[in-house]
């Protein structure tokens, strides 16, 4: 079964969404991360995306408290990612209880840093982020698009022994108008041997399903949640039939 992982996505300690990356389309949805936290392990997720949308845009951690609040308050095996750009900005994550940091601009602007921190904190502990918009790599909070083409982009990496890899269809993200999965399934073709954690897009029950049954081993959604699109009993029941 496709693993189901929900995000929170902060800017100012609130818990947000935005539309395709843009910060001027910010939609808040509650004042207590910590709270929303709470509410999905109460459902049954073990598992929580956590973007720093702050830190994203400032190129070092901002919300390191709001994470090591939601760790301290839960037992979910929490994912964070945004502004990571230093050792310090990894080791203040892991300090505030995250599980696995999301690495994605230091990937492209400087392969070499990106791999001596994956032989010093281990491939279980490093998620590679690729972003995409328009078949290519968007860095720096999707505010700016590299040279760097997906695929090629991820083989060096695999070819190293990363093995997490979050791909998130910029055009898709918060719009609610269905995931990328012919990208996804182009992606775990080329690269059977990858945990790929889909991202961006998803709308519905049937959406996840969809993804689960292209072989993708794990979905992120926010939006869809937020607005109660997915139902998690149901999907929980649907994605057992297969």
């Amino acid at each position: 079964m496709i693993e189901l992982i929900p995000a929170i996505d902060i800017i100012g300690g609130q818990c947000v969404r935005l539309k395709k990356g843009d910060y001027n389309e910010k939609k808040v949805y509650d004042n207590d991360p910590v709270a929303v936290a709470r509410n999905f392990e109460s459902l049954g997720f073990k598992r929580l995306h956590v973007v720093d949308l702050d830190g994203a845009k400032s190129k070092h951690i901002v919300n390191d408290a709001v994470l090591a609040a939601i760790t301290g308050a839960t037992n979910l095996t929490v994912d964070f990612g945004g502004g990571i750009k230093t050792e310090e900005d990894i080791d203040k994550a892991f300090a505030a209880g995250a599980s696995m940091v999301t690495i994605g601009s230091i990937a492209v602007t400087n392969s070499s840093l990106f791999m001596t921190w994956m032989k010093k904190y281990g491939a279980g502990k490093l998620i590679l982020g690729a972003d995409v918009r328009n078949g290519r790599i968007s860095i720096n909070g999707w505010k700016e698009d590299s040279e760097e083409e997906l695929l090629p982009f991820l083989k060096k990496y695999v070819d190293n022994g990363v093995r997490n890899v979050l791909c998130t269809e910029i055009s898709k993200d918060g719009t609610l108008s269905g995931p990328a999965t012919d990208l996804y399934k182009k992606v775990i073709k080329e690269y059977p041997e990858i945990n790929l954690i889909a991202s961006g897009g998803v709308s519905c029950n049937a959406d996840i399903i969809e993804l689960d049954k292209a072989g993708i081993p794990s979905v992120v959604f926010g939006k869809a949640f937020y607005e109660g699109r997915i139902d998690i009993d149901s999907l929980r029941a649907a994605l057992g039939e297969h």
